[in-house]
């Protein structure tokens, strides 16, 4: 049973492979990371958790039995108690419900560990895979998205307004 943890310096190897493995995948749906991030991932890697130490970002990683990551679930830009969400999960796993369900899990998190009431993300309209988790997850489609936020693609902001328990 995949395990949704928050990303700590020991996951760098294990991210690193999702990464790469998934790289193909991932560029048919959203914008290459390119050959710098991976390059200079050690360095990147840090910045993140230096980001999620001063209370930024919040990032998290799905990760398998065998230790394997099958997906990275990240609430960015935290502010103002509102987030956004980007998230992507392994080829292998994909069509499974996994991106659905760790993306509700990660909502409930955003109210009850970091406070947040709201969440937001942008979908390319191409990827139509990725409104289906939004909208199946609570998220509603708010309007369009600038095309900077997306890597140059056009698409929409979706929003989930969050219960926070007592």
């Amino acid at each position: 049973m995949p395990h949704l943890k928050p990303l700590h310096a020991g996951h760098a190897p294990a991210v690193l492979a999702f990464e790469l493995a998934n790289r193909a995948y991932f560029a048919a749906s959203v914008s290459d990371r390119g050959d710098d991030f991976f390059d200079r991932f050690g360095d990147r890697y840090d910045a993140l958790l230096t980001e999620q130490e001063a209370g930024i970002c919040a990032f998290y990683v799905l990760v398998a039995e065998d230790g394997s990551v099958l997906g990275r679930f990240n609430l960015v830009d935290i502010e103002d108690r509102t987030a956004a969400l980007g998230y992507r999960v392994a080829q292998h796993v994909s069509g499974r419900g996994v991106a659905t369900a760790t993306v509700r899990e990660l909502c409930g998190l955003a109210a009850s560990r970091h406070g947040l009431r709201t969440v937001r993300a942008a979908a390319a309209r191409e990827n139509v895979a990725s409104q289906k988790v939004l909208v199946k997850a609570g998220f509603v489609l708010t309007g369009p998205a600038d095309p900077a936020d997306l890597g140059g693609k056009p698409g929409s902001w979706y929003r989930r307004d969050l219960v926070l328990q007592p």
